[in-house]
């Protein structure tokens, strides 16, 4: 929390000094007593005595005189707003690895229905295209707020061999670099990489692509695929095929991760995907905005200065 006005909170000290004095009026109230009578008798000429009641209306109008000072500070705090507009790029890897039913039904298609399910919790302005990328990078579509199209784009991905997660990565800067928002303005863009793997084929690399994203402030979110119990089924020489192990090589994806100021998840199961896709749809659709926040404590302080007023008048009020 920040304050516009900070030297109005150098007005807090009259709280202490308030409880200060009303603890010294305490005591010379109790000695100012016990001159004219013995304390112990003082239950048999009082049927009871205020106990607690009688500081809670003090303490409540502390407690808003301090609201009052620090709203007077003008304090500001971080807010989660929701974005009204935003693009997001979601690269696929589709290559022969992705295959593999160590995350059923596969790699590829656990993929494809976590990213259906992080398409759902983007706000319905956003912008959603979709790449993906075995030996190659290729547009599968660009940019859109129509959800049937990116639903459809997904599903048509199709696998190959090799991985240019490079090259993916620096299409998605291309895509970025190209967006407008209604007013004109670029709209903050972030890319979701989904991958089993590092790179195996490309022109870019993935420190390049690093550099191309980190350049237009595009965070990339990277979540790997896989356990290692993954296979594919190779064909071999005589019409024979061989069992190739493929497990998840996080290194790369972790680093691009890091590099672009995004963050890297491991996804061994479909259940763990669908719930890292649910929050980067959450964290995704929101930004952090310092608001003023002066009329929570206006707020409060007048409750509590009301609350405070009140038990005093209804508990101790003095008949004529």
């Amino acid at each position: 929390m920040t304050f516009e006005w900070p030297l109005a909170l150098i007005a807090l000290v009259v709280v202490p000094v308030v409880v200060g004095l009303y603890v010294m009026r305490e005591r010379r109230r109790e000695d100012y007593a016990a001159r004219f009578t013995t304390p112990t008798l003082l239950p048999n000429l009082v049927a009871a005595a205020p106990g607690w009641r009688r500081h809670l209306p003090l303490a409540l109008l502390l407690v808003g005189l301090a609201a009052m000072v620090v709203g007077v500070a003008r304090p500001h705090a971080s807010v989660d707003v929701r974005r009204e507009q935003a693009t997001v790029i979601i690269a696929i890897d589709t290559s022969l690895s992705m295959k593999a039913q160590d995350v059923r039904p596969s790699r590829l298609g656990a993929a494809e229905n976590a990213a259906n399910a992080f398409v759902a919790e983007l706000p319905k302005r956003f912008r959603v295209g979709v790449i993906g990328f075995s030996g190659r990078a290729y547009l599968a579509l660009a940019p859109t707020e129509n959800r049937e199209l990116v639903l459809q784009a997904l599903r048509s991905l199709h696998s190959g061999e090799g991985t240019a997660l490079g090259d993916a990565v620096a299409l998605g800067a291309r895509l970025a670099r190209q967006e407008r928002a209604s007013d004109g303005a670029v709209p903050p863009t972030a890319m979701l990489v989904l991958s089993d793997g590092a790179q195996m084929s490309g022109r870019t690399t993935p420190a390049a692509a690093a550099l191309q994203a980190t350049a237009l402030h595009i965070p990339v979110y990277s979540v790997v695929i896989g356990t290692p119990d993954g296979v594919v089924n190779v064909p071999v020489a005589g019409g024979y095929q061989a069992q190739l192990r493929v497990p998840p090589s996080p290194d790369t994806l972790k680093t691009l991760a890091q590099a672009t100021g995004g963050q890297f998840f491991t996804a061994p199961d479909q259940k763990r995907l669908r719930q890292i896709h649910e929050r980067l749809g959450s964290r995704l659709g929101h930004r952090r905005e310092s608001r003023e926040i002066t009329d929570l404590f206006a707020g409060g302080s007048a409750a509590f200065l009301l609350v405070g007023g009140a038990l005093s008048s209804l508990w101790f009020r003095r008949v004529p």
